[in-house]
């Protein structure tokens, strides 16, 4: 099911992200020009209804058309979109958010029905009088049947959402926005509900409080700060950038992992958020167009003229309502959580940070290309997977492999070798890419995660590299494996994948062909020999207690891991 919402939620978003822009100028000259604009002016006021009514329903209608079937997609839904806007006496939002998919489609599956049946020579005959008969059908339905389906939908949800307003109950909408936010569900709820009920209200008041209930930065904020006093190893070192980022980027996504380490946190998110509903809903507080990404300074650049010192307070209320709250909860429930991988983990990121963790070239030698392509993705392609590709893209060129790593969004993945992305999103990648390896990560941050991810990559870069060291060759043949090794560690992720790719080599280099999987604790098989931290050893035991276990205490390896290799082949 959630992954099923998610999907929703990254349709909408395909949809909608593209036009922000052209979201944020009409909202820019809704907020200058109207009666109750900074610069009242008559006629360039007559802007602000055309694009609410028309520009902006048909650029959603020919992104939603364009991403099922290119160009020709995207024409054919904007021509069922037209009559679904012209039916109808408020803008269409939603009406367009169904017609331009639907066009889209339908072109598609009649484009694969005349596939080989065209005579040649009437190709473009047969392609334009196909759309167009097409398009004249689906404006029809538009305004004959989505039009009316979407005004009752449409009413039906501001009827709910004025019976909250009346009732001074608006603020229960953070009890579902703040979990299904941190679940990645937060582009099915903001592109989906709040931006078409936003505009509605825009073009009555002149200004809106939906724009600012999933964007609000202020609960995110108080959660970090949180952290960053009473979090625990890389979660509390992380905490301080992540604010950074969360606050003037916008890119709340950062503050998710947090939020599933210890969610007994989300308590703290959802007062938060509570708090900026009620403090906006009193002090009249609202923007005149989508703010997108949320951060601080977009919502300014959105904000209502009068509005200023609501929204502020209301963003810096959420924000020391998360914090005290989220004080309290890690004070009494806080736990390491995943993000803390032990002190040598620590150590090992700034050691790996050098080079000295990864298979780097040697001295003097020129940096790899490798062949394999790789790429991030997270649910909308823009601001988590953006910052994770710069991230691992550095991190790759400082171990010597010449290799720039893209973004994307989960739906617009190509065909690549390894795809990074986070972990609530593997089925999707895996799904749109069935034969890519991917990398799962909990924190966009990165850390230790991505050096494991590097080390791997390195791994599979000098393994294909003609430029890389070769073995010296043996007449005698490796031994065949008779045991079975796994390598673990609390998440069995960034700490265990960097551990199993050294000790697999460690293992081929001495003639043993073996290769070393890695896993969390909780998932370990069963096998003959695990290799774990000497601090998680009595969980290893309990999970497997027949496998000999060596205990570790650096990931980094080192003469630990060669006493390892001896013990096991003799």
């Amino acid at each position: 099911m959630k992954q099923k919402v998610q999907k929703f939620g990254r349709l909408l978003s395909a949809m909608v992200m593209p036009c922000i822009s052209a979201f944020i100028a009409w909202g820019l000259i809704t907020a200058f020009f109207i009666p109750d604009g900074w610069l009242p002016n008559a006629t360039l006021a007559q802007i602000v209804d055309p694009m609410q009514r028309y520009l902006l329903p048909v650029l959603i209608a020919f992104m939603g058309g364009h991403m099922v079937d290119g160009n020709r997609g995207g024409m054919v839904g904007t021509i069922a979109a037209i009559g679904v806007i012209a039916g109808a006496e408020q803008p269409m939002f939603i009406g367009a958010m169904i017609a331009g998919p639907l066009g889209g489609w339908c072109i598609k599956k009649i484009d694969e029905m005349l596939d080989g049946k065209i005579p040649n020579g009437f190709e473009m005959l047969v392609n334009n009088f196909s759309a167009g008969i097409l398009g004249f059908l689906l404006a029809i339905l538009g305004c004959l049947v989505i039009e009316p389906v979407c005004v009752v939908a449409t009413n039906a949800m501001a009827s709910g959402v004025t019976w909250l307003v009346n009732h001074g109950l608006l603020w229960l909408t953070s009890v579902l926005v703040e979990p299904a936010k941190v679940l990645f569900l937060n582009n099915a709820i903001n592109h989906g509900i709040f931006t078409p009920l936003g505009l509605d209200q825009v073009a009555e008041t002149g200004k809106s409080i939906f724009f600012l209930i999933e964007s609000n930065p202020g609960p995110g904020l108080g959660l970090l700060a949180a952290y960053w006093l009473f979090g625990k190893g890389s979660a509390k070192d992380s905490a301080p950038s992540a604010m950074i980022i969360e606050f003037f980027g916008g890119i709340h996504e950062l503050y998710f992992p947090f939020v599933l380490m210890n969610p007994i946190t989300i308590l703290g998110l959802i007062a938060g958020g509570c708090t900026g509903v009620i403090i906006n809903s009193l002090l009249g507080g609202g923007l005149v167009s989508a703010a997108s990404p949320g951060s601080i300074i977009a919502i300014l650049s959105m904000c209502a003229p009068g509005s200023y010192f609501a929204v502020i307070l209301s963003i810096l209320g959420a924000a020391a309502v998360s914090f005290g709250v989220n004080c309290v909860l890690l004070k009494a429930f806080g736990k390491e959580g995943d993000m803390e991988k032990a002190s040598q983990d620590v150590k090992a990121s700034k050691s790996q940070s050098k080079g000295q963790a990864v298979p780097a070239p040697v001295a003097a030698q020129t940096t790899i290309k490798p062949a394999f392509t790789v790429a991030f993705a997270c649910d909308a392609g823009m601001g988590s997977s953006a910052m994770g590709a710069a991230a691992v893209t550095k991190k790759l060129k400082a171990a010597g492999l010449d290799i720039n790593v893209p973004h994307y969004a989960i739906n617009d993945l190509p065909e690549v070798d390894y795809i990074i992305t986070h972990e609530s999103l593997v089925d999707r990648a895996k799904e749109k890419v069935p034969g890519a390896k991917i990398f799962p990560v909990t924190n966009f941050m990165g850390g230790t995660e991505y050096d494991g991810i590097v080390a791997t990559l390195c791994e599979a870069a000098h393994a294909g590299s003609s430029s890389a060291p070769k073995a010296v060759e043996t007449t005698a043949a490796p031994q065949k494996k008779n045991f079975t090794a796994a390598f673990a560690c609390d998440a069995g992720m960034g700490s265990s994948a960097m551990g199993a790719a050294v000790m697999t080599k460690k293992f081929k280099a001495a003639g043993v062909e073996i290769n070393v999987p890695h896993y969390a604790i909780n998932d370990l098989p069963d096998v003959d020999y695990v290799i774990t931290h000497e601090s998680l050893v009595d969980r290893a035991r309990e999970k497997v207690p027949n496998a000999k276990i060596f205990p570790i205490t650096n990931f980094m390896g080192g003469p630990e891991y060669d006493e390892i290799v001896k013990e096991v082949i003799g």
